[in-house]
Order: structure tokens, then C-alpha cells, then sequence
């Protein structure tokens, strides 16, 4: 995973310059594929409790959406918390080298070592370069991968007997509509179905927006292929076997 020692030392250092004044400083690591109003709830539930609040969004290509696409939709929905760094992610923080089975996690595969790697990583060197003293995540009901890490996570991070100060897991509700929580995979279903009207219910206006261009995309797109394609009436009569 790892071919320099000191690479791991270079990226807690820099973000030690992006340190902010606190006793309780706030972290959380997400995905945002897309970004929801269950993502921004969260933030700003935590940001409420927080001195300082320190996002990380996971860097891997490997989701629906583009990396780029998922910082911009993640930066316009926080724009308005004052207390919020939104740091681009790292291979150190849930990546196809920390956390593979993240990534597989439609498979139900979850690996207890990876785990603890990505967390020890987390605690004892991304942690205490930013002084962070609490993790926060929201409920997870759905995803049993997803459900185990954020187990997992309170085990690791609040441990007393690792050598760095251990972190403080706390858990907030999801934000529902309709009595179901809100997530990423539930958008990403109801884009595949055209229901942009659900959509709107369920992400922030920047998503939305993003999510109706696709869907005007991939509109144009069937409109082309079917223009394209001959139809029944103007195809040429097909020959009879049987008079020739």
C-alpha cells in the first residue's frame, strides 16, 4: 500500500496547516454519490456541535460520479456553514488501498484488517494533525458493509489503549422523507427511473440541477438513437424466400 515512509508524514503535515482553534473539532468522511439532503443534514448537524468541522470526501473514480463532480455538488451544498473545511480525499482515508471492500460493497464483503487499517491511519496520523476529537456519521440502515465500519469505527477510534488520544463516535439520525432515510443509493435508483420529481424531494437544488442535466442528456441521447434508427413503415419490405 504504501512505498514511502514518508509519504503518510508529508500529507498529515499539510493538513496540520489547515488546523483551526477548538475544543471540539468534528470530522466526517463521505461519499456523496450524489450529494443529498441527508448529506447536507448531517453536516450541518455536526458543524452545529462543532467548534470546527473538518469533510473529507473520498477520492476514488470508482462511483457514479466523477470525483470533480462530487466536490462541486459537496461544496455548493455547505457553501453557507462557516465552520467547514471541505478537504479533497486522499489514498488514506477510505480508498482502494485502505478500504477495498468499500468499493465491493454491493457483494456484502467487509474485511475486518482493511478496517483497521483504515482507521489506525485515521487516529493516529490524520487526526491529530488537524486536532479532531470527534467522528461523526449518520445511521445506517441499509448497506450492512456501511453498518459494520461505522461499528467498527467506534472500537478503533475510542480505544484507550492505542498511543494517540482516542475519538469520540457520534451517530446521528438520518434525515427521512416520507419515513424512509434518505440516501445516495435511493437518488440513484429514482435517476435511473427518470423520476426527477422524487429527486427534487431528496438533494439540495445544486444536485438537482446536476441530476436534471443528465437526465436531458440521456433524453437527447435516446431521442438520437431513435431518429436514427429506421423505423417499421420506412424500412424496405424484407424479400419472401419463397419467390426467389
Amino acid at each position: 500500500m504504501e512505498n514511502s515512509a514518508c509519504r503518510l508524514q508529508r500529507y498529515a503535515k499539510q493538513l496540520s496547516q489547515l488546523r483551526q482553534p477548538g475544543q471540539k473539532i468534528g470530522s466526517i468522511v463521505m461519499n456523496a454519490n450524489p450529494f443529498t439532503r441527508g448529506h447536507q443534514y448531517l453536516v450541518r448537524q455536526a458543524a452545529a456541535q462543532c467548534d470546527w468541522l473538518h469533510l473529507f470526501l473520498v477520492k476514488e473514480d470508482n462511483s457514479r460520479f466523477p470525483y470533480e463532480d462530487r466536490l462541486q455538488l459537496v461544496l455548493s451544498g455547505t457553501q453557507d456553514i462557516a465552520n467547514l473545511t471541505v478537504h479533497p480525499g486522499s489514498e488514506y482515508m477510505i480508498s482502494r488501498a485502505t478500504f477495498p471492500c468499500y468499493f465491493i460493497k454491493d457483494q456484502g464483503v467487509a474485511d475486518d484488517c482493511y478496517t483497521e487499517i483504515d482507521l489506525k491511519i485515521f487516529r493516529q496520523y490524520l487526526a491529530p494533525a488537524l486536532g479532531v476529537t470527534h467522528r461523526f456519521v449518520g445511521t445506517e440502515p441499509f448497506c450492512t458493509v456501511t453498518a459494520k465500519y461505522n461499528h467498527d469505527m467506534g472500537y478503533w477510534l475510542e480505544m484507550p489503549s492505542l498511543p494517540s488520544p482516542p475519538i469520540s463516535l457520534v451517530e446521528i439520525e438520518r434525515l427521512k422523507y416520507h419515513n424512509t432515510a434518505i440516501s445516495a443509493s435511493w437518488v440513484r435508483k429514482l435517476l435511473a427511473q427518470g423520476d426527477a420529481d422524487t429527486i427534487r424531494k431528496l438533494v439540495p437544488p445544486a444536485t438537482c440541477h446536476y441530476l436534471q442535466r443528465l437526465l436531458a442528456q440521456r433524453a437527447q441521447k435516446t431521442a438520437s438513437a431513435e431518429k436514427k434508427a429506421p423505423s417499421a413503415k420506412n424500412a424496405p419490405p424484407e424479400k419472401n424466400p419463397a419467390l426467389f
